[in-house]
């Protein structure tokens, strides 16, 4: 019997040692690393949520929204449409290609003659305000060579990119074989040998002329030929 107890307390004595390490070991680990047991909870037993090491910190995740790039994508369109409205409502400006209709009509015989040319160089890319505003001034001074056909007045009858026509008016006269230079509203004007008819009126001031000249103009002076007449206006246009 005393030889049971011997043995029995030197097997249960190492044993007890044993498990009082073991209880020690574990506790001291939990002492020094005390993370590692909530780590190894986390993987073994933690949620979708917990587990997303990108979230951890709390971080915003980026959303995906449809409707914001619908936002963007009809923030264009309204952009596309309002350049389109402008476009639309820019005035039209003539080009290269613009047909340049004349009309000439004689006012005395009631006869119209119609040409097309090219649109001159002076008018490309005016709007229809730029283009009637030319004209005005067109009427207002026109060239030499025009006042000598018998030119009157003018009228702009259509106006588009594609085509303008222009409604020139003469007086065409008959040729002379002399003239008058007399004036009219303080300028030099042109008459037939029939000294009623106008021939042209020029833009020549009769106080710019030297005043000998300018005497015998008031008094009508004779001109004896077209040679002679074309001297006088290069010699005293402006």
């Amino acid at each position: 019997m005393k030889y049971v107890k011997s043995i029995s307390l030197f097997v249960l004595y190492p044993l007890l040692m044993l498990g009082i390490g073991f209880y020690a070991g574990v506790e001291t680990s939990h002492f020094f690393y005390p993370g590692r047991q909530e780590e190894k909870g986390l993987t073994e037993g933690g949620s979708a949520e917990t587990q997303d090491p990108g979230n951890q910190m709390g971080e915003p995740v980026p959303v995906q929204d449809d409707h914001l790039d619908y936002g963007v994508a009809s923030e264009e369109n309204d952009m596309d449409e309002k350049e389109a409205d402008e476009v639309l409502s820019a005035p039209e400006t003539l080009c290269v290609d613009t047909e340049y209709v004349l009309e000439e009509t004689d006012v005395l015989h009631h006869t119209v003659v119609e040409t097309t040319w090219q649109l001159p160089q002076k008018y490309v890319g005016m709007n229809r305000e730029q283009f009637l505003q030319a004209m005005e001034v067109y009427e207002a001074f026109p060239p030499l060579s025009e006042l000598e056909r018998g030119f009157v007045s003018l009228e702009v009858l259509s106006f588009s990119r594609e085509r303008v026509v222009i409604q020139m008016n003469y007086k065409f006269v008959q040729p002379s074989s002399s003239f008058y230079l007399a004036v009219y509203d303080n300028k030099v004007v042109v008459y037939l040998e029939d000294m009623e008819t106008i021939y042209i009126e020029t833009d020549i001031n009769l106080e710019s002329l030297p005043s000998q000249l300018q005497q015998s103009i008031i008094e009508m002076m004779w001109i004896k030929d077209e040679e002679a007449l074309y001297d006088f206006l290069e010699n005293y246009s402006s």
